[in-house]
């Protein structure tokens, strides 16, 4: 099934000149997939991803998240489209430095207004264990390490259970280790919960541990393959 579904998507930014940013993309992805999205800089791929991610609309063709048509969805409706099916992983974390990592994972929990907290508590300390971080989950977001910052936006970008995760370059202020710690954490996550993850790198050699390479250039689609 396909969870993600693009079709005949440009993308225009307005101005004193018209910017053209996207042409012509069709593209789609499967519930349970591992893909990266890849291109050099200016090339379109984040804002490809933002328009999944509803956080910008197309100036033409249709987006489809989880078979809701999207661009034609109110600002309401699609945060809570949001809220319930994706979480966002930056290349900066954007955690809240006046709280603990837990009080940033737990944030979008509290948003959402779900009284049983108890439960996403449990979730929390488990997603915790799982980025390898539970011995910092009190501290605050300016007494962890760059990677532990990162993780813990990882975490906080899972605490709603979302079926897609949105990554845009999340390791790119990472040393090598962390950068291996990330990307296996990614992978451990698509395995154990099904989550559907694309992940946006300008590096091939990370876009290369994914299952699926989709490529960008000038705004256009030029090569999408599988990794056997």
């Amino acid at each position: 099934m396909a969870i993600i579904e693009l079709h005949g998507v440009d993308k225009v930014y307005g101005g004193a000149i018209d910017c053209p940013v996207l042409f012509n993309i069709n593209l789609s992805f499967q519930e349970g997939s591992f893909s990266s999205l890849i291109g050099p800089s200016g090339s379109g791929k984040s804002t490809l991803l933002h328009l999944m991610g509803t956080l910008d609309r197309p100036t033409r063709g249709e987006v489809f998240v989880n078979g809701r048509r999207t661009e034609i969805m109110s600002r309401d409706q699609l945060a809570e489209l949001r809220n319930e099916f994706i979480g966002f992983v930056f290349q900066f974390h954007y955690l809240l430095p006046e709280f603990t990592a837990l009080e940033n994972v737990m944030m979008p929990h509290w948003i959402r207004g779900d009284k049983n907290s108890d439960a996403a508590m449990r979730r929390a300390n488990e997603l915790f264990a799982l980025a390898g971080i539970l011995e910092v989950r009190d501290n605050l977001a300016t007494r962890m390490s760059g990677g532990e910052q990162q993780r813990t936006a990882i975490v906080r970008a899972l605490i709603n259970e979302p079926r897609i995760v949105l990554a845009d370059e999340p390791s790119g202020n990472l040393d090598t280790e962390n950068t291996k710690i990330i990307y296996q954490l990614f992978r451990d996550i698509n395995k154990r919960f099904g989550t559907t993850f694309v992940i946006v790198t300008h590096d091939r050699r990370i876009a290369e541990k994914t299952d699926r390479i989709v490529e960008i250039r000038d705004g256009r689609i030029v090569n999408d393959s599988s990794i056997a």
